[in-house]
């Protein structure tokens, strides 16, 4: 999988998320969930997704939290605790998941709640960051509807002989890839190639986490 950034970076983004909401729920006194959704909606969310240095390598917890409350003046209230917070390692877990997934922030928060992950903090900050990964992929492929190519078909308003007719890859291997009985992950790459192109999207699309 393609990553958005070079793991060179990282870490530094995984302190910059960390740090942007201890910031705001220990200093700004915002409740975690209210704070993220102005994450979520905000640019710095999508800017940090792209891994556009700026933001996971230019700016602080603290100027991210400023920028998406869009207020300036409250960088002076900052005391790092000595201690690491609940919300600072769910900062910093999550920041490493999306960027292993390449899923975006709105599409983890859409089956994974902050509150849910903030709630795995114990035991998970103790245990290596994959197990935290592995957990978070299990509860999101649970509860993920339909795998990413029967989305993609839907929306486009193909039927799953139609996309076979014009993707060239055979009707049965379509309802096997939605019926998760094939793994898309492990299909051959033109195969792959020829549904994105006839879905009118790109390859990692269609890949599942």
């Amino acid at each position: 999988m393609i990553r958005a950034y070079d793991k060179l970076y990282l870490s530094k983004a995984q302190s910059s998320l960390a740090s942007m909401l201890d910031f705001a729920v220990y200093d700004l006194k915002k409740d975690i969930n209210a704070f993220y959704k102005k994450f979520l909606e905000s640019k710095i969310s999508v800017q940090f997704e792209r891994g556009e240095s700026s933001v996971i390598a230019g700016k602080s917890g603290v100027e991210l939290a400023l920028e998406v409350l869009e207020n300036y003046s409250l960088a002076k209230k900052y005391k790092p605790a000595a201690n690491r917070s609940p919300e600072y390692w769910t900062g910093w877990a999550l920041a490493y998941f999306q960027w292993q997934t390449n899923l975006s922030f709105k599409q983890i928060d859409s089956l994974i709640p902050i509150t849910e992950v903030r709630a795995m903090y114990a035991p998970y900050h103790e245990m290596n960051i994959s197990q935290f990964c592995d957990k978070m992929t299990e509860l999101y492929k649970a509860r993920k509807p339909a795998c990413n190519l029967k989305t993609r078909r839907l929306a486009a308003g193909l039927s799953q002989n139609e996309l076979a007719v014009a993707s060239g890859v055979p009707l049965r291997t379509i309802q096997q890839y939605e019926q998760k009985q094939k793994d898309i992950n492990a299909a051959k790459a033109q195969s792959v190639i020829s549904l994105a192109k006839a879905l009118d999207c790109s390859a990692e699309d269609l890949m599942e986490v």
